[in-house]
Order: structure tokens, then C-alpha cells, then sequence
């Protein structure tokens, strides 16, 4: 309920005042009261309630039941709850009184114009019971939370617009509209009222640079409508009246949720009394509503995919062929970034992260361009970003990243419950050193971005182990019909010399890696007896095994995941300039779409015809229903130290669970 305005009535002459529908207003009877005066009366015209405050305690009274002792503890409180059809249309009569006079001694007469004005949007209230008595000034999460909802307009429904919709003044096109959230002022009262009374919609320096209001000011089906009322250096307009009782509003976003910007903003109308010439106008009442900022928010592998992105380049043609039949079986959109634009370039993985917002009324898919910056740069703003497709990217000011802020570093899990606190949209798991240490993080604007959308709380992993420093080097998750809906794959070295002690124990120990590997004369076959005598490969994997066991701790607590939920996958290391990486192809950094999976071909011992660290795979991920096939991504990506998944970008589906329903 809005603050209580106060008001003194004068015994001279009759005072008139403005009240608004539903709002409590003071009547202050003790600055002018008659000598004498032991008790009053008070009475109002139908339509005015009036009541009696004699303490906290006692609660209120009506105040047309008795005649008061006059005590100036009393409060009196007049409300009214319909607008008035004429200026001055009610009263409320105070009559002074003593009991030495039969008369009374004297009378007061406050004249009332009620106005109903409110300041509307969409609260997001279905479910609840109590959708009316909502308040308007909070903002809540979970389900039975309510508040408004504001999308950042970072898309370019325009295509001959040369800047996103955020940076843009003016409504391009009325495709944009969809994009922005409704708010509506309605007034209804005496129209008179109006002509040395004022409404003011405004909002603080603050919030004016992170959102825009467009004020209809015509026909909505041309652009020209619109105007630019609010936003950046506009911190308030004087509200005209163009369609008499309701006047439109379209407000967009301009930022996201970032370091010292919770995602909150707060719009304000003022009724103003203008009416004395010889003083500013005073302030009769303000309404308020609060908008939400929607989050950017990533979408696991365990989510359907909608369209798969790949470079090509000068030797990946075979490459991008078995990328496009897999993505026709899980039947995807292909987009193939061409080798112009990419300059040779094949990390789309790195460049960008394929997420979304949501707002009830709009889900808009938003693409995050890392700061890497290689010969990929332009590809997010300038293909991807248009129509209904977003952009959003963080750079250090310094521009001082390293290779931990490529986005084969940014993943996020599945929906889980972790120490009893339900995650549903999953954590975002990043990669950095350990704690108390110096080694990489990623850049800190990035950190900040994605701490503040508050509904992926961000997990930050163990990666400096590793050369170029992933998340993906070592896990991934995939969709599985049982449990909790998905399985953690981990790289483990454990388990692939545990495999190939079995084949060597088998009579195997001279079956060959790295056979059929093509036009690559810097790969020399090496036998499984070899793996196992070489102690500085056995001794650097037990290294790396133990890095690894540190994360599946971490993963475990923060993931709330049992062994059940993880699933062992045969892989090993080598070290380069101190650093690991992948000593044959890295199988869990796969392509997932669907029940349909890209794996690195590993070129593992051939036995029996097959290679036994693919049917090791097989035995693994089939039972789940999974469907592997394996790329050779050997030359154009492994010996570059990337495989399949940093060499593919996907777009997935959005949850169907929605942001605002969790509770951070």
C-alpha cells in the first residue's frame, strides 16, 4: 500500500483535496480547532469511508458510529474507492462540539476528488489464489512468486539497422515490440482534474541505463508511434494524455544481471498538484512497479538439439560430412560457417556459447561471444545475431585473456539437486586452478556475468592441469532413460590401463595404436606392451588420474551425484611443456544430439578386428539407448589439441521449466 498522505483541514474556509482510489489519507483536525472543543463528529458523503484510529492496539473503528472525545492521539482515515465523476463531488464534515453548548461549536468541511491511477504490467501471477493482492513494489521468486518480467533487447529485427535493438533509439520495425515487455498507466477520474494537475513517469539515473520506455503516442501499427520517453539520459516525461484513461508503455531491456546490477528496476508515476502558480508542484501520490531483468541461461547436452554449427576449412571436409549425417539422424539444422569467414578457424566450440532468455511472453535463443577473439570473432555478431537471435558478449578491459576464457571452458550440467537445494536448471561448470593458487581463471568480467543471472550458480573446476585448460577435455554429460536422466562421462586414465592390461593378459599386448590414422607421418603406431612399460606415461597418468578424482569430488558434492551417475571412460595423457594433452583422441569430448553421439575416433588396438577402446565405449553408452559413432578428427583437430566437441557448437531446446518458478 502506497505511503498514507496527510491532510489539515482549516475551520476558515472549506479545504478541497486530491485522494486516489483505495489510498489511505490523514485528516489532521487539531491545527484549527475551536476553544472549548471537548468532542467531534465526523461524517461523509456516501462513497467516503472514514475511520477512527484511537491506538495500535485497538485497531480502527468506523467513525460515523458515536461522537469522539477529542484526543489528539486519534488518527482519522478517509478512504475512497471509486473515482469521482466531478471535481469536488464528496465531502467529509467535521463538527466540533461541547457539552456546554447544545450546538456545535463549529464546523469543518474538507471537499474530495478521488482519482484512480495505477501503473500496470504483467506480474506473472498464474497459479496463485491470491493474484489481486499482489504487491506490485516486490519482486519474488518460486512458484508461488510473482513480479514483472524484462527481456534485454540484444537482438536486430532489422537487418539493415547497423547496431543491436539495445543500442538503437527508435523502433525499426514492429517485430521489435515482441521483444519488450507492456506497461500500462490508467487514470480514470474528473478530467478537469487534469488541467493544473500532472503525471510523471520516471525512474532513477541508475535503471534509466539499464532499460528504454517507448510511449504509444498514435496508431500502434506504424513505427513512428513510438517515442522515446525513458532510458539512458531520459529520467522522466510528463505523461500526455492521447487516449484519455489508458496510455501504453513498450519497455525493453538494456543490460543484463551483471557485477553490481542485481537485474532490478523499478518505474514510477507521480501525480503531481500543479495548481499554485507561485509554488513547484507538490507530490500527491506515486505508484510503482518492479521488472526482473531475464537471465541468460545455457542449456546442457541432455537437452534436444535444434542446430548444429561447424567450420569448414582447407582439410576437414570428411570431418564436416560426418558431422552432417549426424546431425540429419538427429534430425538438426546444419550451419557450416564457410572457410572466408572463418580464416581457418575451426573452434566455433570457443568462440560462443548458445544459450537463451524467457520472459511469459517471449523466448528469444542469445548467442555469448567469448573474449578469445581468434579468426572467429565476427562470425557470433555478424551471422548469428538478427531476428529473434540475441547477442552478448564480456571483454576485460585490458583485453588480457588467456586460454581458460574459451568457451569449450563454460558447460553446464543438467537439472540436479545438490545438499538438498534443487538446481533445475542445472550448474554452469568453469574451469581454473586450485584454490589459493596462480595459475589461469577465467577473466573476471566473465565470472561476474555469470554469477549474477543468480539460476545456474557457477561450479569453478580444477583445469590448469591441462595445456589449453577445458572443462571439456575430461567430462561431458549424455542423456540416459534411468536415475536422474543423464550419466557423467570422466576421462580416466585408471580405466584405460585397466583395459588394456585385460587385452594384454589376453595375449593382445602387441595389438597397435594409432594404425590406419591417414596422411599423417608424425603419428607413429605404438603397441599395448609399450603403453604399459613406459613409466613416465604410467607415472604423468597417475597425475592426471588424481586431478581428475579431485573434480569428480568436487563434482560429486556440488552435483549432488553418486558413482551410480558417473560413468569411467578410457583415456590418457601426455605431457607437453608440463602441461596435459590427450595422448590419442579425447572419446569424451563428443558431439551429443540426442540418443545420437560424435565421438573421437580413438584409433585404439585393433583386435579381433575392432578397436577395442571403441567397443569398450559401445559397452558403456549403448545399454543407455545411445547410438555412437565415431569421427576421425585425427589431423584437422587432435593434433591440434581439440576434438570433436571443440570443433561443433549446438543450440538446444529451452527447459520447459521456467526461470522464475526456482528459488536461487
Amino acid at each position: 500500500m502506497p505511503l498514507q498522505r496527510i491532510v489539515r483541514v482549516c475551520l476558515e474556509h472549506p479545504t478541497s483535496v486530491v485522494c486516489v482510489a483505495g489510498v489511505e489519507t490523514l485528516v489532521d483536525i487539531y491545527g484549527s480547532v475551536p476553544e472549548g472543543t471537548e468532542m467531534f463528529e465526523v461524517y461523509g458523503t456516501p462513497g467516503v469511508d472514514i475511520y477512527i484510529s484511537p491506538d495500535m492496539e485497538r485497531g480502527r473503528e468506523r467513525a460515523d458510529t458515536r461522537r469522539w472525545h477529542f484526543d489528539a492521539s486519534l488518527e482519522i482515515i478517509v478512504v475512497m474507492n471509486s473515482p469521482s465523476n466531478d471535481l469536488n463531488d464528496s465531502h467529509v464534515q467535521i463538527s466540533y462540539h461541547s457539552s456546554r453548548e447544545p450546538l456545535p461549536l463549529a464546523y469543518a468541511v474538507l471537499y474530495l476528488t478521488c482519482v484512480d491511477i495505477s501503473l500496470d504490467c504483467d506480474l506473472n501471477c498464474e497459479g496463485r489464489q491470491d493474484g489481486n493482492f499482489v504487491d506490485k513494489r516486490q519482486w519474488v521468486w518460486g512458484p508461488s512468486g510473482y513480479g514483472a518480467i524484462l527481456l534485454v533487447n540484444c537482438d536486430r529485427d532489422d537487418p539493415s539497422c547497423g547496431v543491436q535493438d539495445n543500442d538503437d533509439q527508435h523502433v525499426r520495425c514492429l517485430q521489435d515490440l515482441e521483444d519488450m515487455s507492456v506497461m500500462v498507466l490508467r487514470t480514470q477520474g474528473p478530467a478537469a482534474l487534469f488541467d493544473d494537475h500532472k503525471l510523471v513517469l520516471h525512474t532513477s539515473s541508475y535503471d534509466a541505463e539499464r532499460a528504454r520506455v517507448f510511449h504509444v503516442c498514435g496508431p500502434e501499427d506504424t513505427c513512428d508511434a513510438y517515442r522515446y520517453v525513458l532510458g539512458q539520459d531520459k529520467v522522466s516525461y510528463e505523461v500526455p494524455r492521447f487516449h484519455g484513461d489508458e496510455e501504453r508503455f513498450f519497455v525493453e531491456g538494456l543490460s543484463f544481471p551483471d557485477a553490481g546490477f542485481t537485474g532490478l528496476i523499478s518505474f514510477h508515476v507521480t501525480l503531481l498538484d500543479d495548481s499554485n502558480e507561485a509554488f513547484s508542484a507538490s507530490p500527491i501520490f506515486t505508484d510503482t512497479v518492479v521488472f526482473r531483468v531475464a537471465p541468460w541461461i545455457m542449456t546442457p547436452s541432455t537437452l534436444l538439439p535444434l542446430e548444429v554449427y561447424v567450420c569448414r576449412v582447407r582439410n576437414n571436409t570428411c570431418f564436416v560430412d560426418a558431422v552432417a549425417e549426424l546431425a540429419r539422424k538427429a534430425g538438426c539444422k546444419l550451419t557450416i560457417c564457410p572457410q572466408d569467414e572463418n580464416r581457418n578457424d575451426r573452434w566455433i566450440q570457443d568462440e560462443m556459447e548458445l544459450g537463451y532468455i524467457q520472459a511469459p511472453h517471449k523466448t528469444l535463443p542469445v548467442v555469448f561471444d567469448s573474449p578469445r577473439n581468434g579468426e572467429l570473432q565476427d562470425f557470433p555478431y555478424k551471422r548469428i545475431l538478427g531476428p529473434d537471435f540475441g547477442y552478448v558478449t564480456r571483454e576485460p578491459r585490458d583485453r588480457s585473456v588467456s586460454g581458460l576464457d574459451s568457451f569449450g571452458n563454460l558447460e553446464v550440467s543438467p537439472p540436479v539437486v545438490a545438499n538438498g537445494k534443487e538446481y533445475p536448471l542445472g550448474r554452469i561448470l568453469i574451469g581454473g586452478n586450485l584454490p589459493g593458487s596462480s595459475g589461469r581463471r577465467v577473466t573476471q568480467v566473465v565470472r561476474d556475468f555469470l554469477h549474477a543471472q543468480k539460476v545456474q550458480p557457477p561450479v569453478e573446476l580444477f583445469v590448469d592441469w591441462l595445456a589449453v585448460g577445458h572443462v571439456d577435455e575430461f567430462l561431458s554429460f549424455v542423456p540416459a532413460p534411468d536415475g536422474k536422466g543423464f550419466r557423467m562421462l570422466l576421462a580416466s586414465p585408471g580405466a584405460c590401463f585397466k583395459l588394456f592390461q585385460e587385452k594384454r593378459k589376453c595375449g593382445h599386448g602387441r595389438a597397435l595404436l594409432f594404425q590406419g590414422v591417414v596422411d599423417n607421418e608424425q603419428v607413429k603406431t605404438i603397441s599395448i606392451n609399450q603403453v604399459l612399460s613406459n613409466e613416465g606415461l604410467i607415472s604423468y597418468n597417475k597425475f592426471v588420474q588424481s586431478c581428475i578424482d579431485w573434480n569428480r569430488e568436487v563434482l560429486k558434492r556440488e552435483l549432488g551425484l553418486a558413482e551410480c551417475d558417473i560413468i569411467d571412460v578410457p583415456q590418457l595423457f601426455k605431457t607437453e611443456r608440463k602441461k596435459a594433452v590427450a595422448f590419442f583422441p579425447d572419446l569424451v569430448n563428443m558431439l551429443v544430439l540426442g540418443k545420437y553421439l560424435g565421438i573421437p575416433k580413438p584409433f585404439g588396438p585393433i583386435i579381433d578386428g575392432r578397436c577395442c577402446l571403441e567397443e569398450k565405449v559401445r559397452s558403456l553408452l549403448e545399454p543407455l539407448g545411445l547410438h555412437c559413432t565415431f569421427i576421425d578428427d585425427f589431423t584437422p583437430y587432435h593434433m591440434l589439441h581439440g576434438e570433436v566437441h571443440c570443433g561443433t557448437n549446438v543450440r538446444r531446446k529451452p527447459f520447459s521449466f521456467k526461470w522464475w518458478n526456482m528459488v536461487p
